[in-house]
């Protein structure tokens, strides 16, 4: 079994793979101040509550966008899996070509999620992750990564909003039932999901126009990526484990 780890701003997601199929997730707060010891004991005990022993992982796979947390991270898997985790970064064979003007720049995480998107539903291909940024994802026909563009994601947004303004409140992010809000929160609603679908859309119509016009899948990944996509008129797939699976992809590439 594998262990896959995707690090992004605000959560950690993981789980763990017996072959190609996904036993297992997990997703906790993204925490730069726990210790190598606290992250282990919180893997320890889910892996127990699950019926997992941390001697049931033969190899450990991380996808990191914080820098800050990789030695932490590094230090539980190998203290606690007793193994050398395989790094999402320069030097690993990924089989994609990253038409970008510099690679090292690239997320590893935009990577990942456009190994699965071409693995699982060919090309060309849009990929869409409602993280904390919203990220674009271009892939080819034959498999190249093309580029994208990064958004602030929905959350930031609806936090802005809060905090920078006098008499705005902190909302829940769901969609109401009409665009012509009634009262404050529902006006908020609807200016942050509506919106966002009306910037997903008119991305996504743009970067189709830039890779020739037709498209085999627009996919959606990430936590908020349900409530987008419900009223997008571009999204084709929602894929809320894409990244994982690109992590599994990425260890029989390297392996």
């Amino acid at each position: 079994m594998i262990l896959v780890f995707d690090v992004g701003n605000t959560n950690i997601v993981f789980g763990v793979y017996k072959g190609k199929k996904l036993i297992n997730f997990w997703r906790m707060s993204t925490d730069k101040n726990k210790t190598s010891d606290e992250y282990g004991m919180i893997i320890n005990q889910l892996f127990k509550y699950y019926g997992l022993k941390l001697s049931d992982i033969d190899a450990v796979v991380i996808s990191s966008v914080v820098p800050p947390l990789m030695y932490t991270l590094q230090a539980t898997v190998i203290k606690y899996f007793n193994k050398k985790p395989l790094i999402v970064g320069p030097g690993i064979k990924t089989g994609m070509n990253i038409r970008y003007d510099n690679p090292k720049e690239l997320g590893a995480d935009r990577i990942v999620n456009a190994i699965a998107a071409y693995e699982k539903y060919g090309g060309p291909s849009i990929v869409i992750d409602f993280g904390t940024a919203t990220t674009f994802c271009a892939i080819s026909e034959k498999g190249s990564y093309l580029g994208g563009c990064i958004s602030p994601g929905i959350k930031i947004s609806s936090e802005a909003l809060f905090q920078r303004t006098a008499k705005l409140p902190k909302i829940e992010l769901k969609k109401p039932e009409k665009v012509i809000g009634k009262n404050t929160i529902n006006s908020m609603q609807s200016g942050i999901v509506y919106g966002y679908v009306g910037l997903v859309d008119y991305i996504v119509e743009r970067m189709k126009e830039e890779m020739g016009g037709e498209i085999k899948n627009v996919i959606a990944t990430g936590g908020l990526s349900t409530l987008i996509a419900s009223e997008s008129n571009t999204i084709t797939k929602i894929d809320k484990l894409l990244t994982l699976d690109g992590l599994r992809i990425i260890y029989e590439r390297n392996k």
